[in-house]
């Protein structure tokens, strides 16, 4: 596979057909457009947090390590129980261990380097591979799929195994997490090919939210984008990630989807990446963005 490249602005267009880039706003008016266990040679996983001074406030261990891009914090809180996490040569034995740096703590042996800058990259991903490091059943994972050489990554989010289009990685887990959460409303927005029959206004009603077997699903902006034959291409732009959650709206409406392809994540974009290829956002893009969100959130 190819290296990744650095990508420039944000991509524009999504595969497969014209459709406008997804954003939630004003409801648009009727009619309108508006595998095995990844090798450590072919996905490093190098141990790398925040060495600090210890002038910061005492911190979770779990947070800074996650902060830092050594992994999630489930992940981490795993290689805590398994013993994998010391510091000065004993066993840390609680994610909730506060520290102040992470001088002097190791991961599976390896002592903790200085952090690096965060780092975001787009990936392609293709269906049939899970969106998880490690699957119990040997199924392939987006490790078996990334080119060799990249940093410790983890996906923002998931795509399921047969959804295919734009995966977020990234090097830190504190901006992971920061994406991940609801209350943050990063638009994401996907094309879904489904059997059957919806009308325009059906879809402009979940535009006000709707519940399905109890769950709860917040305002999405879904448009009508063409008809081929029985199926019909749906564009949807939703602020939350729950899970399956296109499938079972969808379905909810009569329809049964057979294709399914996330192509925008924020500002970043599918556009005309090719499936596997990886793509690293510049700096100052992924700057940009994050001083957004903290704009959003003041």
């Amino acid at each position: 596979m190819e290296p990744p490249k650095k990508s420039g602005p944000p991509r524009r267009g999504k595969p497969g057909g014209p459709t406008r880039p997804g954003g939630a706003g004003k409801r648009p008016p009727r009619g309108q457009r508006p595998p095995a266990k990844p090798s450590a040679s072919s996905n490093p996983h190098p141990a790398r947090a925040a060495a600090s001074g210890g002038k910061d406030e005492p911190q979770r261990i779990a947070k800074l390590l996650a902060r830092a891009g050594v992994a999630s914090r489930r992940e981490i809180e795993r290689m805590i129980a398994e013993g994998r996490i010391a510091r000065d040569g004993v066993a840390i034995d609680t994610p909730a261990t506060l520290l102040t740096s992470l001088h002097g703590v190791t991961v599976d042996g390896v002592a903790v380097a200085a952090p690096a800058p965060a780092r975001l990259f787009l990936f392609h991903k293709p269906t049939g591979c899970l969106t998880t490091e490690r699957d119990p059943a040997g199924r392939p994972t987006i490790y078996d799929r990334l080119p060799m050489g990249l940093p410790r990554l983890m996906p923002i989010g998931r795509l399921d195994m047969n959804t295919e289009g734009l995966l977020l990685l990234t090097t830190d887990g504190g901006f992971k997490r920061q994406m991940e959460l609801p209350a943050t409303g990063v638009p994401r927005t996907y094309r879904a090919r489904a059997f059957g029959e919806v009308s325009q206004q059906q879809l402009e009603d979940l535009f006000d939210g709707l519940e399905v077997d109890g769950i709860r699903y917040d305002r999405i902006e879904a448009n009508l984008e063409r008809r081929t034959g029985r199926n019909q291409w749906i564009e949807m732009t939703l602020t939350e990630g729950k899970n399956r959650e296109v499938r079972r709206v969808l379905e909810h409406l009569g329809l049964k989807v057979n294709r399914l392809i996330r192509t925008a994540y924020g500002p970043f974009t599918l556009g005309e990446m090719p499936v596997g290829v990886v793509d690293e956002v510049r700096q100052h893009d992924l700057i940009q963005f994050r001083n957004s969100l903290k704009a959003a959130k003041a």
